[in-house]
């Protein structure tokens, strides 16, 4: 039947056009933003899942950020660890010269009066972005370094959606020290309240505890004495210096010389954590990338194929309406 009120072989070509149409508009959007989920109303499940992942990934972007930043202060540290063990092998090496019988001990404490003050040079040297862990000469160093240090990891995310930041642990603070709670693994600290020295093997009670009558120290701390706390005594060669008193300080040079190079490991062992760490968080990151990749991402190439379809559909559709409005012109010539 034909009909002047309803052609409806129009309104079926109609909506066929207006779905391919619809259909176009959608591929045309996955084209242009190379997403097949780009917005919750695409999918809401994968959506939720990339939006989520994307920011966990830009957490870890982070954390990179901070992995390279601990790398330099750990770096610093270390190289300035390594440079101390290399004087303090030297000023052993000249304590047992000094003990020969013979050997001007003037002239050696000239040489070691040197390396001190390169122990010292070395240690405030060894600062990056504010950070030295090295050297603590003011109250503020001080109140730094009343724990261990803390370096960014990780990020996560457990099943459950809680968020948690990982760390890595360097050995900073000595707790053991009960009689001395104020001892850290800093080089030389100056802000002791009775010494300023390398390290705590270097305490007095070393050598106390050693069976020395003096606890000798290579820096005098410029802090004043804890009442009650026993003198210390400056390391210094001269003619007047026993070989007792000599042998004594070689023993806690050597104790020094240990501890550098303990900590030098320590700082060398932790570098290597964190480069292993910072090679991980970029491969996690770049498994995220490509894990969203696969749930939102538009295939291109058949994107590309499709719209070529829907062009083709979309040009026989509307020669379809064109042919099914010419419908109603034919009506006309049965009235001529």
């Amino acid at each position: 039947m034909s009909s002047i009120h309803t052609n409806v072989g129009a309104t079926a070509a109609l909506q066929t056009l207006r779905g391919i149409n619809q259909s176009m508009q959608t591929v045309q959007g996955r084209i242009a933003t190379g997403f097949r989920v780009d917005t919750a109303a695409d999918n809401a499940a994968y959506w939720s899942i990339a939006t989520t992942m994307r920011s966990d990934n830009k957490s870890l972007s982070a954390v990179e950020d901070a992995l390279a930043l601990s790398a330099a202060k750990v770096g610093v540290a270390f190289n300035g660890m390594e440079a101390s063990v290399e004087i303090l092998d030297e000023i052993k090496a000249r304590f047992v010269t000094a003990r020969e019988p013979g050997v001007d001990r003037g002239k050696v404490q000239k040489e070691f009066a040197e390396f001190k003050n390169q122990l010292v040079s070395i240690a405030q040297s060894s600062n990056f972005s504010g950070e030295n862990w090295l050297y603590l000469a003011t109250p503020e160093d001080a109140a730094k370094a009343t724990s261990d240090k803390e370096l960014v990891g990780g990020f996560t995310r457990d099943s459950a959606g809680l968020v948690t930041v990982q760390t890595i642990k360097l050995d900073y603070y000595d707790e053991t020290q009960v009689a001395e709670p104020s001892d850290t693994w800093a080089m030389i600290d100056f802000m002791s309240a009775h010494i300023g020295d390398l390290g705590i093997a270097t305490s007095p009670n070393f050598a106390w505890d050693a069976g020395f009558t003096t606890g000798w120290v290579l820096f005098k701390s410029p802090s004043p004495l804890v009442a009650g706390y026993p003198t210390v005594t400056e390391m210094e060669l001269s003619s007047s210096t026993t070989d007792a008193e000599l042998d004594e300080m070689i023993v806690v040079i050597d104790a020094m010389l240990q501890y550098a190079i303990e900590k030098a490991s320590t700082y060398g062992t932790v570098s290597m954590r964190i480069d292993m760490q910072s090679e991980f968080a970029q491969n996690l990151s770049h498994s995220v990338n490509t894990g969203v990749g696969r749930l939102v991402d538009a295939d291109m190439n058949e994107e590309s194929s499709r719209l070529k379809a829907l062009q083709t559909q979309q040009q026989l559709g509307v020669q379809s309406l064109s042919i099914a409005n010419s419908n109603a012109q034919t009506l006309l010539t049965l009235f001529n």
